[in-house]
C-alpha cells in the first residue's frame, strides 16, 4: 500500500543542534526509536539514521509508525531541537557515539543473516576519525564510540564488526575508538516496560570501551549491568530469548497432552501460579511470533556447531513450537466436523495477525502460518485485526502482502482467534452461532459462544 505523506524536509545539522551530537541511532525501528527518544528526553543531543526516507519523513513532522510510541513524544522531541532524524550518514562524523539497531533475520537455512550489521558498519566506519578541535575533553580529542544492539550470535562485535570497522577507518578498535554491545529488552505492549527502567547489560571490547559505554548508557538509563566482555554481553541476549522459547515449547507440549487427557492447561497455569516459588508462568500459543524468541536461539545453534556442539534443548524447542500451526489446523477441521462441515470449502475468520496482543507488530506472526496451511487445506481465510488494517510485505510470506482487514462480525463459517487483543477479550460472542476456536484463551465463560473449543 502506498502511503500518502506530507512531504517535509529534514533539518540539517547546522540547521538544528548548537552543539555536539552525544549519540547516533542508526535504525529507527521497534528498538532504535524508543531508545532514541529516551536519550532525547534525558537531554542529549541525538541523531536518528534510517534508510527508510518515508520514517524520516514521518518522525521529522512529529509521526509515529509504532503503536507504542506515540507521536506526542515524538513531536516534543523534535520540536525541542534534541532529535534529528536523517538519512545522511555523514553527519555522523559529529556524532561522539553511534549506537546501532539494524535487524538480524535469520535466512531460509536457519543461519544468521548480519549482513545489515556489515553494511552499516561498512557505512559508518569512514566516520570514525576525530579530527583535531572536534570532541574535546579539556584538550584531548575524545575517542569515538560504536555499540551494537542487534541481536546475534556471540562474537559478533569483537569478530565481525571489528574488522569492517577497523578495514573501513584504518583505526584499531579499543585503541583509535571504542567498541561494545548492549543488548535491548524492548517488551511492545507491555505498559510497564520503559526503556529508562530496564536494566542494561553493557559489554566492553576492552576495560576503557566499557567504562565509555556506561557513561554513555547512565546519561539515560537508571541501572546499568557490566559484564566482562561483549560475547558475555551477547550471550546473555541469547540465554534470555532461549528462555523463553524452551518454556513456550514446555507449555504447548503440555496443552497437547493435557487436552488429551481432558485437563485445560490454562487451569492447570492458574493453580500452579499460586506456588510462591519455583515456578513460572508462560502460557502457550498458536506458535511463536516476532523478531525475537523464534530467531534468537538459532543464532546459538549455528554458532555452536563451531565449536563441535549441539543445542538439542533449543532444536527441540523449535520443533514443538514450529508445530504448533499444525496442532491448530487440526482443531478448526475437528469443530468444523462437529457441524457437519470440512475444511475445504470453509470459511474462516481469523482473529489477530499481530504477533502478540495490543501490538501492531506481524513481523514471524503464527498467523500468517495458520492462513497458509488452512487455505493449502482448501478453505478460505479472512482476518480481522483493529491493529493491523493492511499485511505488510514480509520475505517469509510474501504472498500475503496487501490483504486487508475485514469487519469483526463478517459472516463465516468458523471464527478462529490466533491473538488475545483486548477488544476481543471484550467482545461478546455468546450469540455467535458458528464454532469459536480459541488459540490463547482469550473469551471468559460469559462470553463464550456455545460451540467454543480451545486449542
Amino acid at each position: 500500500m502506498t502511503r500518502k505523506i506530507k512531504k517535509v524536509k529534514p533539518a540539517r545539522q547546522s540547521e538544528h543542534f548548537s552543539c555536539e551530537i552525544d549519540v547516533a541511532i542508526v535504525g529507527l525501528g521497534y528498538v532504535g526509536l524508543p531508545l532514541a527518544l529516551q536519550f532525547a528526553r534525558s537531554g542529549c543531543q541525538v541523531l536518528g539514521l534510517d534508510t527508510d526516507h518515508g520514517k524520516v519523513l514521518d518522525l521529522t513532522a512529529g509521526r509515529s509508525y509504532i503503536l507504542h510510541v506515540p507521536a506526542k513524544d515524538i513531536a516534543a522531541q523534535v520540536k525541542s531541537r534534541r532529535f534529528l532524524v536523517t538519512s545522511d550518514v555523514s553527519l555522523i562524523h559529529d556524532a561522539e557515539a553511534i549506537v546501532i539497531c539494524v535487524p538480524t533475520p535469520l535466512n531460509k537455512n536457519r543461519e544468521p543473516d548480519i549482513s545489515y550489521i556489515l553494511k552499516t558498519g561498512e557505512a559508518i566506519a569512514p566516520y570514525l576519525r576525530v579530527e583535531s578541535g572536534r570532541q574535546e575533553v579539556e584538550g584531548v580529542k575524545r575517542k569515538k564510540l560504536v555499540v551494537l544492539e542487534s541481536t546475534t550470535y556471540p562474537g559478533t562485535t569483537d569478530e565481525n564488526l571489528k574488522i569492517v570497522l577497523e578495514k573501513g577507518s584504518g583505526l584499531k578498535a579499543g585503541i583509535d575508538f571504542h567498541l561494545a554491545f548492549s543488548p535491548e529488552r524492548e517488551d511492545p505492549g507491555n505498559p510497564q516496560s520503559k526503556v529508562a527502567e530496564i536494566p542494561k547489560v553493557v559489554g566492553g571490547l576492552t576495560p576503557a570501551c566499557l567504562e565509555r559505554a556506561l557513561e554513555l548508557y547512565g546519561k539515560a538509563i537508571r541501572k546499568l549491568v557490566p559484564v566482562s566482555s561483549t560475547r558475555a554481553a551477547e550471550a546473555t541476549k541469547l540465554m534470555e530469548n532461549i528462555f523463553r522459547s524452551v518454556n513456550i515449547a514446555l507449555v504447548n507440549e503440555l496443552k497437547v497432552i493435557y487436552g488429551s487427557m481432558g485437563i485445560d492447561i490454562w487451569e492447570v497455569i492458574e493453580a500452579a501460579k499460586t506456588k510462591p516459588f519455583g515456578f513460572m508462568p508462560f502460557y502457550p500459543g498458536p506458535g511463536l511470533g516476532g523478531h525475537c524468541i523464534p530467531i534468537d536461539p538459532f543464532y546459538l545453534t549455528w554458532k555452536a556447531r563451531e565449536y563441535g556442539h549441539a543445542t538439542r534443548f533449543i532444536e527441540l524447542a523449535g520443533e514443538i513450537n514450529t508445530a504448533m500451526p499444525e496442532f491448530v489446523v487440526q482443531k478448526v477441521a475437528d469443530a468444523l466436523n462437529h457441524i457437519g462441515r470440512s475444511l475445504r470449502g470453509s470459511k474462516i475468520l481469523l482473529l489477530g495477525v499481530a504477533y502478540k496482543a495490543d501490538v501492531d507488530d506481524e513481523r514471524e506472526s503464527p498467523s500468517f502460518v495458520l492462513i497458509e496451511k488452512m487455505e493449502a487445506k482448501g478453505a478460505e481465510v479472512l482476518f480481522y485485526d483493529p491493529l493491523v488494517p493492511v499485511i505488510r510485505p514480509s520475505r517469509e510470506h510474501p504472498k500475503l502482502a496487501g490483504r486487508k482487514s475485514v469487519n469483526i462480525d463478517t459472516p463465516s463459517d468458523l471464527v478462529l482467534i490466533a491473538t488475545a487483543h483486548g477488544p476481543f477479550k471484550a467482545y461478546n460472542f455468546s450469540k455467535l452461532s458458528v464454532p469459536l476456536v480459541d488459540t490463547r484463551n482469550c473469551v471468559a465463560p460469559p462470553n463464550r459462544p456455545k460451540l467454543y473449543f480451545q486449542a
